[in-house]
């Protein structure tokens, strides 16, 4: 941390973003505890969380005890300093938020919304209800210092862009950032809905897991990769996109040798309620399939337990691959109870390496529906906060 406090201030003349790092604990620090941690000279310090009060980021915290003479102040991160808006946006749903900058949501509102509808129209709605918020708890636009918004399909994360997603059309390539900031000129992060819920099913459940995968099982199937404690991407922005695997033919699957689909196609509530329609029982998507499992239905169970199967079949090379310490399986089909998980846990536990399954957990998310929103606001501030950010905001005060 020495190193990089002296390489910022000596390349960006000011060095406040990295001291602002060491504060963002939530903890009040005193100047001179500041100078011990960083080894800078106390001067040094000084003018530069007095940059840090000026920009607003960190706020007196009252006086620490005094050893003799006057009791030196402390500072502490003021997470008021700005507000985040957070958008989570599924095939029907749309879930908006605002949060402070540690990425405690104040307040958030879910409600119907087709992703097919276009982005125009999604996008107007999502804005007009992040305008409606704002309102609401009485906070000026000009207090918003970034967007983030999930998306249930593929995005070029560096441009914001959705690529080819199949479930929204009129989507390919809109620029998602470009027409959010219209409204809110601020930064515009997009990235796919399984990648920000890996990040808040990490900050709700998980904080102190580093190598965690998140595994959506609804109308698709996506996976989120959180290694080393940071969020994967990839060069493009794929990373993670485990429903377009083929699924490697077992002797123990009901599937015939020659059936060479992608998982999403055998293992998805799509696929599940289509191969129970095939035997005769009426389910139109993942929320029949979960009604028929709760119900106890027998072939409902037996199809959501192969489709669990099928999904352990893809991730048991991924456990080789990246040694997680913990699979999340969340998503619509996983709310139907266990029978998803136990037909993952039968085969990763199975087909994987001992060493990478020692200590492996397969669990159902935990998080609620604000899981979401809570990793688009942890993507922005990720961004907003960094020392780079931190340090072009103190210059500009």
């Amino acid at each position: 941390m020495v190193d990089a406090v002296r390489g910022s201030g000596a390349a960006g003349g000011n060095g406040a973003g990295e001291i602002f790092q060491i504060l963002r604990d939530g903890r009040a620090r005193t100047k001179a505890e500041l100078a011990t941690l960083t080894g800078l000279a106390r001067s040094t310090v000084s003018g530069r969380v007095d940059a840090l009060l000026a920009a607003g980021l960190v706020r007196p915290a009252g006086e620490a005890a005094s050893t003799g003479g006057r009791p030196p102040a402390r500072v502490a991160f003021n997470p008021l300093a700005g507000i985040v808006i957070a958008v989570d946006l599924g095939a029907t749903h749309a879930t908006v938020a605002l949060a402070d900058l540690a990425a405690n949501i104040l307040t958030a509102n879910t409600h119907p919304l087709d992703i097919a509808g276009g982005p125009e129209r999604v996008l107007d709605s999502v804005i007009a209800e992040a305008a409606a918020l704002l309102e609401h708890r009485g906070i000026p636009a000009s207090q918003v210092v970034g967007v983030g918004i999930g998306v249930p399909g593929p995005v070029e994360h560096s441009t914001g862009r959705p690529t080819n997603p199949p479930i929204m059309p009129g989507w390919d390539r809109f620029d998602v950032p470009h027409y959010v900031q219209r409204s809110f000129d601020v930064p515009v992060l997009v990235d796919n809905d399984v990648n920000i819920l890996a990040l808040g099913e990490q900050a709700l459940s998980w904080p102190g897991v580093a190598d965690l995968i998140f595994v959506k099982v609804s109308t698709g199937i996506g996976a989120g990769i959180i290694s080393g404690g940071a969020l994967q991407r990839g060069a493009q922005g794929s990373a993670g996109d485990m429903g377009h695997v083929q699924v490697p033919f077992s002797h123990d699957s009901p599937r015939p040798p020659g059936d060479q689909r992608d998982l999403e196609a055998i293992a998805s509530g799509t696929a599940i309620a289509a191969d129970l329609r095939a035997q005769g029982i009426e389910t139109a998507g993942s929320s029949d399939v979960v009604a028929l499992v709760r119900a106890g239905h027998p072939a409902a169970i037996t199809a959501t337990r192969q489709a669990g199967r099928e999904v352990g079949e893809v991730l048991a090379t991924v456990v080789n691959m990246l040694n997680p310490s913990v699979i999340v399986i969340g998503g619509s089909v996983a709310r139907a109870g266990e029978h998803l998980l136990a037909g993952a846990r039968e085969v990763v536990y199975r087909r994987s390496i001992p060493l990478a399954t020692q200590h492996l957990g397969i669990v159902q998310s935990q998080a609620d529906d604000t899981a979401g929103v809570l990793g688009a606001a942890i993507m922005v501030t990720q961004q907003v906060l960094s020392p780079s950010a931190v340090e072009a905001r103190a210059v500009r005060t």
